[in-house]
Order: C-alpha cells, then sequence, then structure tokens
C-alpha cells in the first residue's frame, strides 16, 4: 500500500478562487436581481421616451438648463437628463447597487457560505466592489445613450447654444455632450465608494442603503448656500454641477478639473475605508453586522476630516480662500458676451444685415439691489443694462434684463425691455413666429476666474 503526500493548499477543491471567478459570480447575482434589471431597463428607454414626449409638448422645462433649447435641438435633451440624473437618479442609482452590494449577504446570512468558497476576503471585496461599479457603469451608459437617441431622433442633429450664446456645430456638441457625461463618472465614483463604506459598515441597517443618496442630498443642499468657492469646489457633488463649463468659449476647466479630482480622492478614500473595515470585521460572530457608532468613527470622521484638507488645498491652489465668486465685472462680462451671440442670433432670424460680436463692443452695466459698485453675490435682485452699436450708428441701443444667479454661477436673464429686442418671447419672421433668443436665457460665472477687478 503507497500513501502520497499532497502538499498544503494543493488539494482538490481548496484552492482560492480567483478574482475574475468571483467578479463574475458576485455580477450574475446582482443582474439577477429583479430591481436591479428594472433599473436597467428603465435607465435604457425612460430618457428617450421623456425626450421624445416633451418634443411634442408645447411647454418646455425651461427652469433647466438648456431645457429652452429642446425642440430646437436633438443635444438638448441629454444635458437635460444629466442635470437631472445628478441630483437624483444617479444618488439614488448608487444607493441601491452600491449600496447594498454587501448588506444583502447580511439580510441572507450567507457570509460563511461564501468565505468558505473563496477562502479570501480581499477577493470578495474586489469581486464584489468591481460587480457593483459595472451595474453602475451600465445604468449611466444607459441615461446617456437612451436620452441621447430620444433627442436626435425626435429633434434631430442640430446646433446647439452654449451658456455663453454661442453656436456649436452638430459635431462640436456631440464631443461635448459626450464628454459632460464621462465627467460625472467622477462624483458617481465617490457616491458609490460612499455606498460600499455604507454597506459595510452598517450592515443589514437600512441606513446602509440610504447612505450614498442622504450625503448627496446634504452636498446638495450645501451647494445650495452661500458658502465660500474653495468650500464649494471641496465637495465631490461640484462636479455634478461643473460640466456646464465645457458649453462655454473659451471653456472654464479649471472648477471641471477640481471638481473630478476631488470626486476621485473621495471614491479612492472611501473605498479604503471600507476595504479596511471588512478585512476587520468578526465574521464568526453572525450578530456582528455593522454599527452607527463604526460608520461614525471609521467611515464620516476621516470623510469630514478629508473635506478640511481639500478645502486648504483648493484655496491654496485657486486663491478664493473667501468670498461667492460671483462679482460685478464678472457677472457683466458673462452676460454681454451671452447678449452678443444671441444678438446674431436674432439678427439672422429677422435677416438683417449680419454683424459680429466686435462690431456691436457689447458692454453691462449691473447693479445688485441698492448696491451699485462693487456687488457681488447670488440673488435674484440683479438689474443690468445691455449696451451695443451697430455698424454706421451713432446711437447705442439698449436692453435691461433682470438676472436671478444662483449660488454655483448659473443665471436666468430674463429681458424686460424694450420689446422689440427682449421685451417679448416671440419675433416675428419671414417663415412665421419664432422663440425670442434674447427674451430669456441662460449663462454661467466662472466662480474662480482669475481676470481682474472692474
Amino acid at each position: 500500500m503507497t500513501a502520497t503526500v499532497v502538499a498544503p493548499g494543493r488539494r482538490a477543491g481548496t484552492g482560492r478562487v480567483s478574482v475574475a471567478r468571483g467578479y463574475r459570480f458576485e455580477l450574475v447575482k446582482l443582474v439577477s436581481q429583479w430591481r436591479i434589471r428594472l433599473l436597467v431597463l428603465a435607465c435604457w428607454i425612460a430618457p428617450a421616451l421623456f425626450v421624445a414626449g416633451v418634443s411634442q409638448q408645447s411647454t418646455l422645462p425651461s427652469d433647466t438648463l438648456f431645457g429652452r433649447w429642446m425642440l430646437s435641438t436633438g443635444w438638448a435633451g441629454p444635458l437635460v437628463i444629466l442635470g437631472f440624473s445628478g441630483t437624483w437618479a444617479l444618488p439614488l442609482l448608487t444607493s441601491v447597487v452600491a449600496g447594498d452590494v454587501f448588506a444583502s449577504e447580511d439580510r441572507l446570512g450567507t457570509w460563511r457560505h461564501l468565505l468558505v468558497a473563496v477562502r479570501s476576503p480581499r477577493r470578495i471585496f474586489a469581486a464584489k466592489a468591481l460587480a457593483s461599479l459595472t451595474v453602475i457603469l451600465l445604468l449611466v451608459t444607459g441615461l446617456a445613450a437612451s436620452s441621447t437617441v430620444g433627442g436626435l431622433v425626435a429633434i434631430g442633429n442640430r446646433p446647439l447654444v452654449g451658456l455663453d450664446g454661442h453656436l456649436l456645430s452638430p459635431g462640436d456638441a456631440a464631443g461635448k455632450v459626450l464628454l459632460a457625461w464621462a465627467c460625472v463618472l467622477a462624483p458617481t465614483l465617490a457616491l458609490a465608494g460612499i455606498g460600499l463604506l455604507g454597506s459595510v459598515a452598517l450592515g443589514r441597517s437600512p441606513m446602509g442603503l440610504l447612505l450614498p443618496a442622504v450625503v448627496a442630498l446634504a452636498m446638495q443642499l450645501a451647494q445650495m448656500l452661500p458658502l465660500p468657492v474653495a468650500v464649494r469646489l471641496a465637495l465631490p457633488s461640484w462636479a455634478f454641477i461643473a460640466w456646464n463649463g465645457l458649453f462655454t468659449s473659451p471653456a472654464q476647466l479649471g472648477p471641471l478639473v477640481i471638481g473630478i479630482v476631488v470626486s476621485l480622492v473621495w471614491a479612492v478614500t472611501a473605498t479604503a475605508i471600507a476595504h479596511l473595515l471588512f478585512l476587520r470585521r468578526d465574521f464568526t460572530n453572525l450578530s456582528d453586522d455593522g454599527s452607527a457608532r463604526r460608520v461614525l468613527t471609521a467611515g464620516l470622521l476621516p470623510l469630514a476630516g478629508l473635506v478640511a484638507v481639500t478645502v486648504a488645498v483648493v484655496a491654496a491652489v485657486t486663491g478664493a480662500t473667501s468670498g461667492s465668486g460671483i462679482r460685478q465685472d464678472k457677472v457683466q462680462r458673462s452676460l454681454a458676451t451671452a447678449f452678443a451671440h444671441l444678438y446674431r442670433m436674432q439678427t439672422a432670424q429677422l435677416h438683417r444685415p449680419a454683424v459680429t460680436e466686435a462690431q456691436l463692443e457689447s458692454s453691462a452695466a449691473c447693479t445688485k439691489g441698492d448696491v451699485q459698485d462693487g456687488a457681488e453675490g447670488a440673488g435674484n435682485d440683479w438689474r443690468c443694462v445691455v449696451s451695443w452699436h451697430l455698424p454706421g450708428t451713432q446711437t447705442a441701443g439698449q436692453a435691461v434684463y433682470q438676472l436671478d444667479i444662483t449660488a454655483d454661477g448659473r443665471f436666468v436673464a430674463d429681458g424686460d425691455g424694450p420689446k422689440e429686442v427682449n421685451g417679448y418671447f416671440l419675433v416675428r419672421t419671414s417663415t412665421g413666429d419664432a422663440p425670442n433668443p434674447l427674451w430669456q436665457f441662460d449663462g454661467n460665472v466662472d466662480l474662480i476666474s482669475t481676470s481682474p477687478k472692474g
């Protein structure tokens, strides 16, 4: 009789499962859930139906960025969906996917079986994190693709009006829309990392599932407050807003780059904390499925410290140590630029002699409430008078606007006369009535612009 010695770790069925195999297993588990399938279906169908439905309506979501252009070009639709997604859809999607990927094992009591099969907590964490990331990317891709296809089919591949009034060709609009959707992946990853942290630290508690949505809501509320620019840019939620800067000329890339970098730092930090907590967990204790104290001490406090560090770094890099970043000179320059571009558009509609922005020499004089000089800050009490010159005339034209500027630098200019310029929402053209581009329009103030005052 001969005995065969088998080296430890070489016995059949005792080898560790690879990350790739574990990833496939976790991905199948995720997509087999009915709620994930419904989310995938909704993300790939609902945006196209919404954009197509709006194209059949006479009322547009003009309070949404680019909403007033949804009947003019198919590229406005995906940007409207992007704005909604950054505020509501993506935080909720990351909550459902990343916020439940570990907690589901606690509810089902399957940790021991999974550990026996995989034999490596590190590989389990990697497989679950990658699987949840894959599903989130699938959902984001569906939102972008569906809204784009719906817009192009329902409206058409036409030029898009940028936030400073300049006209983007269909090809340029396509590239910027794609880039804008790519940019919001960074804050989505940050929320996904927070979701992993909540799922690991809170276990089967419903708060683990809701943590990304709650954190996103808190950051959105913070963005609405009159915070200093450095604090605003140090939050991951800023990247959900900063893509607006892609649609100006030149593009306002500084705030966008800062938002992306901050979001990626948050994503890495939150995921690393979740990984550390997962490796330290006692899986032999069936009652140990997370606690609020753990998420507070090991999760939220480090993230709060990260906010303080990023605020200091952003302030040092940008020099924006205080103030809202919304200054009188910036508002005047942004409004005058947008007006000049849109005046040219109105001139083409009315078949008047073409003029250039340089010939118009447009300028704006703005006040905020009773403040005549040095006005700054958000509010709906901005009043501006835009002046311009037409070639061959001595008298300057003037138009009045009421501005509502939000804390993130976006403003809506509402025309207040004269009627033939910006006082009515329609203009009469040779082919019939058409929307007046100068009646109401959106604009954007660069919060960290280093241009001199005055």
